[in-house]
């Protein structure tokens, strides 16, 4: 898990400059059950497209680059801890 975790940061920092050209900025929360948690900060926060980010890019590329990962969704769709 320690290591699945470490790629999916390694793999943000990839995709960070890019976020990072438009204003913005993405920040790795957790990972359950295959599922990435992330927020999106700066001008991504409040963008139209943000879930055609996730999906058609931050998504496909760790589902490329980790294996385990099956999506990615924001943070504020978290499960609840019980």
């Amino acid at each position: 898990m320690e290591e699945t975790i470490k790629l999916i940061k390694e793999t943000l920092d990839k995709v960070r400059p890019f976020i990072n050209r438009d204003g913005g900025d993405i920040e790795y929360v957790d990972f359950i059950d295959g599922i990435v948690y992330v927020n999106m900060k700066g001008a991504c926060a409040d963008c139209i497209m943000i879930d055609s980010t996730l999906s058609d890019g931050i998504e496909i590329i760790l589902q490329e680059e980790v294996p385990g990962v099956i999506g990615v969704r924001l943070a504020s769709e978290m499960p609840e801890k019980k």
